[in-house]
This record gives C-alpha cells, structure tokens and sequence, in this order.
C-alpha cells in the first residue's frame, strides 16, 4: 500500500509538475534529464525540486525487484566486465561495511532526503545524502557525481508499514536491491 500510494501519487506528481515547469521555463525535454539537474542552478526552484523528484523516483523503482534471500551484488561477471561486487569490496573494505555506512546515510538524514551510493569525478566509490529531492548530479549538491543506488527516506516512502522506523525501514530495503540494475549502471559510468 505505501509503494502504491508512493508511485500513483507522490512520484506522478513529481512527472506533473516536472513537465508544468519544463513548459513554464521553455526546457527541452527531448534531451535527457541529467543535462538540466546538472545545471539545475540556473532554473527556479519549481524546476529543481519536480526534476529532482522525478529523477529519483525512476532511479528508485529500478532499484527494487521482488524480495530476495541473501540479497548481494553479482561476483561472477563476464571477463573485461567490472564487478560492483569488488569494486565495493575495494572502496569499503567489505559488503557489510559498505550496508552499515549507507545505512547510516539515510539514517542519519535529517528530515527528508536520499541516500547515494555514487562514484565520483574519479570514478571512486562515494555514499552520502541530498536533502529533499536534490542528487549528486546537480550543480547545487554537496555531494557530486553519477548516482548508482538511491535510497528514498522521505517518510512517505515508508511511513505505513514503519511509522517512524526510518532504520527498520532501511534494514529491510536491502531484500529488494536490484544488484542487477546497479551493475548495469555501475558498467554505463565507465
């Protein structure tokens, strides 16, 4: 029920009001979203926070499948691929160090915002958090970079089931990661 309330009312409105003040500030929406967060200083807040919203949000639901056992990133991958597996391994020193510290991200966000899993300018491994609908792809966040897993920890996205159990909330999440989306986009950055 909460995702369903999360997806047909909150992340739609962000699609509505993203393509209002698309057409409002004569955007171009043929090209790709990225290139407007990028350079999101320049457009309203309106801009900002529907692009945001709406950019996260599809990130978001690709970032889930249905619950899975003993949910991990993929090790075996074919030769010349990079694996997010190790590449987590190398950047945290191991996969439960690598959960604890992202979950202190979303569980430490004050109020409403994201946690990231992001790999930086130099392609390093990064977590950290946006408040609101702010990512690492825009020119205004403290954190830079290309957004691999986004975490929602806006009370909506969890408040039904967990009411103000933001960590059980989070703790739980990690039965529904999608590794296979993250490889994907983890192999896209390069």
């Amino acid at each position: 029920m909460t995702m369903e309330i999360h997806y047909s009312k909150h992340a739609s409105a962000y699609s509505k009001n993203l393509k209002d003040a698309a057409q409002a500030e004569g955007v171009d929406m043929n090209k790709p979203l990225e290139e407007v967060l990028a350079r999101i200083s320049k457009y309203s807040a309106k801009m900002r926070n529907n692009g945001g919203g709406h950019y996260n949000h599809e990130m978001f639901w690709q970032c889930m499948r249905p619950k899975q056992t003993g949910n991990a990133p993929m090790g075996n991958l074919p030769a010349g691929q990079a694996s997010l597996q190790v590449a987590i391994d190398k950047g945290f020193g191991s996969f439960d160090t690598f959960k604890k510290q992202f979950a202190d991200a979303g569980k430490n966000r004050f109020g409403s915002g994201w946690a990231w899993l992001y790999a930086d300018n130099n392609k390093m491994l990064k977590i950290g958090s946006s408040p609101n609908q702010d990512n690492p792809l825009m020119d205004i966040s403290d954190i830079k970079g290309f957004p691999l897993l986004a975490l929602d920890v806006w009370e909506h996205a969890y408040y039904l089931k967990y009411q103000n159990k933001r960590a059980d909330y989070i703790d739980n999440w990690w039965n529904v990661v999608n590794w296979d989306y993250f490889q994907i986009r983890f192999v896209k950055m390069g």
